[in-house]
């Protein structure tokens, strides 16, 4: 019951940035905030227990009310029954899967018993915290207090197509930067810069501080448009752990972030919550998560928020809801490299615009072609052929899908030619040797070169010849070597 981020952010991030809900915690904030958090009951029961695996929830339960260490001999026996005809060997995976997941995260604590044997026991913070979560007790949640009947009561559709709106403007920024008419703030800006899904090209000619002119010169990166091909939830997820990485520079506690967003995951989709006993640095950063769309709020002193479905979601694992709801492709492709988009969005235009050319705009169709200029155009903002092809195919109207493959051929071949021109020549760094005395020296040197297998190039017609940077050192010894003493 993992959060994970789809096969792109996998495959091409770092892998302190592969995210799942244990892995924040552990590789980046550190074991002592992990018990820090421990301090709120209900965080506790609802995140970190909720989003174990399976198995390690079962040993936690069960150790919940026992006191003394077990061995891991008698932790094994806890695991179900097999069913007829499951290996062993899965059984035994599982558990060292379960057992490293909950060490790893603290929870477990290994002991040595009189007699040197490994013990496992249940870190003492966590056990009594969950207990109180379990059976009751504990300090009410800040945005918990009641609140008089919203005379501007916002209803469940509202708050869905307000939270999108502002998510897409978001994405409308990355997928076009240079567009005046897409705006943002300057949090959410910082943000994208931050996690390198945008980044600074040419600088504007003015010194001007206006919004226009600071994004003139930005452009989106192939992590970026990697990130556009993510659903929403992994989109939010990963922004917002971005954002967190930032707030100590913005003078805001991770800690109360975390935890307050941790909250809102548990909210109620339509229901309004209270302002009342919010510090300044929690009002900003609501202000912070209005502005990318996790929660509504009509002004500061109307003393109350709604979460948005994008709050809501954020946090809830296998379970995180329908968010891209009845989202269907809308995307004809022809052979002859003309495409048809059957939308009125922005933002699915302004994605087309990256490596298609568009010709004509409709009030619910944008007619665009493909061109060696357009894929170019891409491919020299770092996006590769393969990520073009993936989108056309992910976005494709469904009598598309009737036909295979379901990008036209005579498509999909062609994008992957046009990159391969970028790429017929090779750039390596070497070191050239020329003006050599005679031909004797050259050939010397050029035979030993290529004997090393550090010969890029030999002329010996004009006596010069290039070797590796890496071979340098040893050609440079050799020559020395063979010099008359």
């Amino acid at each position: 019951a993992r959060l994970r981020l789809s096969h792109y952010l996998l495959d091409n991030m770092p892998d302190s940035d592969v995210i799942y809900l244990n892995d924040l915690i552990i590789r980046n904030t550190k074991i002592k905030f992990l018990r820090k958090d421990y301090v709120f009951p209900m965080i506790t029961r609802l995140v970190v227990f909720r989003e174990l695996p399976e198995l390690s929830r079962q040993y936690v339960m069960r150790l919940i009310f026992v006191t003394r260490p077990v061995t891991h001999v008698m932790l094994a026996t806890w695991i179900p029954q097999p069913e007829p005809g499951r290996d062993q060997t899965e059984l035994a995976i599982e558990h060292r899967t379960a057992s490293n997941t909950l060490l790893d995260m603290s929870l477990f604590q290994e002991i040595h018993d009189a007699r040197g044997n490994v013990a496992i026991s249940l870190c003492e913070t966590f056990r009594e915290n969950l207990k109180i979560a379990i059976l009751g007790g504990g300090q009410p949640w800040t945005m918990s207090a009641t609140l008089d009947p919203d005379p501007h009561q916002r209803d469940i559709e509202f708050l869905d197509k307000y939270g999108m709106d502002r998510w897409e403007s978001v994405l409308q920024f990355l997928a076009a930067p240079t567009r005046g008419q897409n705006k943002i703030s300057s949090d959410a800006m910082r943000t994208l810069l931050h996690a390198g899904l945008i980044e600074e090209g040419a600088s504007s000619s003015s010194s001007s501080s206006s919004t226009s002119e600071e994004t003139a010169g930005m452009r989106i990166t192939s992590q970026g448009f990697q990130f556009l091909l993510l659903d929403t939830s992994s989109q939010v997820w990963y922004f917002i752990l971005k954002y967190l990485e930032t707030v100590t520079e913005r003078g805001l506690s991770l800690v109360k972030c975390l935890t307050f967003l941790f909250k809102l995951s548990f909210s109620i989709l339509g229901k309004d919550y209270s302002m009342e006993g919010m510090d300044n640095d929690m009002l900003t950063f609501l202000q912070h998560l209005r502005e990318f769309g996790l929660v509504y709020l009509r002004k500061r002193s109307s003393g109350r928020f709604y979460p948005t479905r994008l709050a809501v979601n954020i946090c809830a694992g296998q379970n995180k809801g329908i968010m891209d709801t009845n989202k269907q492709g809308n995307l004809v492709i022809e052979t002859n490299f003309s495409v048809y988009a059957y939308t009125a969005s922005e933002l699915q235009v302004s994605l087309l615009d990256v490596f298609c050319e568009i010709e004509n705009r409709f009030p619910n169709l944008t007619v665009s072609i493909i061109t060696r200029g357009s894929v170019r155009n891409a491919l020299v903002k770092g996006i590769n052929a393969e990520q073009i092809i993936s989108f056309l195919r992910q976005h494709c109207h469904p009598q598309m899908f009737k036909q295979t493959p379901v990008v036209p051929r005579t498509v999909g071949d062609q994008i992957k030619l046009w990159e391969l021109e970028r790429e017929r020549l090779e750039y390596n760094e070497g070191v050239l040797y020329k003006d050599f005395m005679s031909l004797h020296d050259f050939n010397l040197l050029s035979n030993f070169a290529d004997s090393k297998g550090v010969l890029v190039f030999s002329d010996e017609r004009s006596r010069t010849m290039v070797v590796t940077k890496k071979g340098h050192p040893l050609i440079k010894s050799f020559w020395k070597e063979a010099q008359p003493k």
